[in-house]
């Protein structure tokens, strides 16, 4: 199947399953002349945004060419929400303006294009320029920005940390076996003679009937916790796939909600899905914030050690890392103090500055559809400047992460704008800051949104993206969370395409990008990530790469842009959002959470407060 432009091989059966979701069944070879006659049927599929339910995708066919421009030629029902304008449009993506976006922010006149510098704004003016010249308005009343505050904190942490048991004394060194961030925004910081406890995942979580800490009181201890969460068994919590329980920002919260002087994450690239050069990389050198609320509880210390680091750490309390992890596996378990006391002060660099995000919108055609949108996003930022690789490269360029996913947006804004006519609903490109620091951006949007949650349709987010070539399949991050998935899995088998969700469900991904800022308000999400079954290679090439590229590469100076690239898979994904958000802006209903979602609350609440 052509992307696009070719043909629906098989006829889709449209029937209203048992929770008021469509369930598309295909059962006979369909000739170009059907593909429009059944547009009114894919039309009532895509119409059910708001159901009960998602169903699993259909099996497809796998693709047999790339993908090329659709035929205008055959007019399609008035119902259907693929017009030929759309295709059109979708077909108008190609991969030179990706690539020439993707080179310039990438390059090494953007310095890495860190929070608040000279790169930061260089992105930012060039984003507004790009917008201009779409021909969008400023997305922040007049302005195409909205700039925030930042802290940027800079731990001058000692190069050994000290612990003690009894006459029993271990020293970790700085970098090899150990990072140490400030959780204060302070000039200074310190833990003083504080005991380290063994808190397993630290996880209190009553809806799955699991509580490390059994009212344990850690007031002033340090906190050694075990990355992830329950991960061993699918009727404890999500199996292998991680909640935001298993994410590190969870267990310094929760250090913090206890009173704990700090938190030791133990590192293993298996349970973190990134090797310990990552954590270097990404903890080390100006670390930027929000301006903390007064009133947020805080760690002073956040740590990182090595596994091997841990084994030692333990073995000065008498005890085995793999028999303490093996008890945390138990619902019974309860916190283990091991005796062990250590002091470390430090002193932080502070500067208060700030950075933005860049917004334009395309304003919609319909009344009063156009005061609600459709949000795509995507962060400008990298980690700017750091510490010198082993060639002596010390700019982070960050081309996948993210120049790519800014490239992507870019590109469905220009689609956009080839429309005859805007869809109903207005739809915003939103390039988010400071997400490498924890989200910021996002965060400060979702906070302070320039449309009201009620009002934001949905969420689209493109955060890396697919270098390596046509694929058979489509990773839907967060798949099974909301009524968004029949369209997806309808848009992805028009391109011949099956949808899987996360396909390295214990890294957690939902939660480590910008959709999260979103969901958290209410605002159902999209996240595409790459497909892993690539055409005309063996069926583990597809993961080699991803973990290839996230072993070497991955918030690392040689993130480059390469000429070997292959754009074609990525623009069937972007061809995806695009019709995908075109879709839900001319849609009757607005999309909706699985009942029982954990953001179908914030959902609920953001409606009412719009009505």
């Amino acid at each position: 199947m052509n992307g696009l432009r070719s043909v629906i091989q098989k006829v889709v059966h449209v029937h209203v399953h048992g929770y008021g979701c469509v369930r598309l069944r295909y059962t006979a070879p369909m000739r170009p002349r059907t593909r429009f006659a059944l547009a009114a049927q894919l039309s009532a599929a895509l119409s059910l945004l708001a159901c009960k339910k998602p169903e699993p995708p259909p099996p497809a066919p796998a693709p047999q060419a790339a993908p090329s421009p659709a035929p205008a030629a055959q007019p399609a029902a008035a119902e259907s929400p693929f017009t030929p304008e759309a295709e059109k449009a979708a077909a108008g993506i190609t991969a030179e303006p990706i690539r020439a976006n993707i080179e310039k922010l990438a390059s090494d006149a953007f310095e890495g294009r860190g929070p608040s510098t000279a790169g930061d704004q260089a992105t930012r003016a060039y984003l507004i320029e790009q917008l201009k010249a779409l021909g969008l308005t400023p997305g922040n009343g007049d302005s195409w920005e909205q700039p925030f505050d930042i802290l940027g904190v800079t731990t001058q942490a000692p190069k050994t940390w000290s612990f003690q048991q009894g006459k029993k004394k271990l020293d970790l060194k700085l970098w090899d076996q150990f990072i140490a961030s400030s959780g204060v925004q302070a000039e200074q910081g310190a833990v003083k003679d504080a005991e380290l406890v063994f808190v397993g995942y630290g996880i209190e979580a009553p809806e799955y009937k699991w509580d490390d800490f059994k009212g344990t009181d850690v007031k002033g201890k340090l906190l050694v916790m075990l990355n992830n969460d329950p991960d061993w068994d699918p009727a404890l919590f999500a199996g292998n796939t991680r909640l935001y329980y298993g994410r590190w920002t969870y267990k310094y919260e929760q250090a913090a909600r206890h009173g704990a002087a700090g938190a030791i994450i133990i590192h293993t690239t298996p349970s973190a899905g990134y090797p310990f050069s990552v954590v270097q990389s990404s903890w080390t050198g100006e670390q930027f914030e929000l301006p903390a609320d007064p009133n947020e509880p805080r760690v002073q210390l956040k740590g990182w050690v090595t596994e091997d680091a841990a084994k030692s750490l333990v073995a000065l309390a008498g005890k085995q890392l793999d028999e303490l992890v093996k008890s945390a596996r138990q619902p019974d378990f309860k916190p283990v103090p091991l005796g062990i006391t250590t002091s470390l002060a430090w002193k932080n660099k502070l500067q208060r500055t700030s950075t933005a995000n860049v917004l334009g919108v395309l304003t919609g055609s319909g009344d009063p559809a156009r005061s609600e949108v459709v949000i795509y996003t995507a962060h400008h930022d990298h980690l700017g400047v750091g510490k010198p690789d082993k060639n002596g490269d010390k700019i982070y360029n960050g081309a996948l992460d993210n120049a790519t996913g800014v490239a992507e947006v870019l590109a469905i804004a220009r689609a956009f704008k080839a429309l005859p006519q805007p869809p109903a609903r207005s739809t915003m490109f939103l390039f988010v800051a400071a997400e490498e620091q924890g989200l910021l951006g996002s965060r400060y949007f979702a906070a302070h949104p320039t449309v009201p949650a009620g009002r934001i349709a949905a969420n689209i987010n493109y955060d890396g993206g697919n270098i390596w070539g046509r694929t058979r399949d489509v990773t839907y991050v967060g798949k099974g969370k909301s009524s968004l998935d029949a369209l997806v899995d309808t848009i992805a088998a028009r391109q011949g395409r099956m949808v899987k969700p996360d396909q390295f469900p214990d890294r957690g991904h939902f939660y480590r990008s910008d959709q999260f800022s979103f969901a958290r308000i209410g605002v159902p999400a999209i996240y595409l990530d790459t497909g892993t079954e690539f055409i005309g290679k063996p069926a583990e090439w597809g993961k080699q790469q991803i973990e290839d590229f996230e072993e070497h590469r991955y918030h690392q100076p040689s993130d480059e842009l390469q000429a070997s690239w292959n754009f074609e898979g990525l623009i069937e994904d972007v061809q995806l959002g695009f019709l995908a958000g075109y879709v839900i802006a001319n849609a009757k209903e607005l999309p909706a959470w699985v009942p029982g979602d954990e953001f179908e609350a914030a959902r609920k609440s953001a409606l009412a407060s719009v009505k």
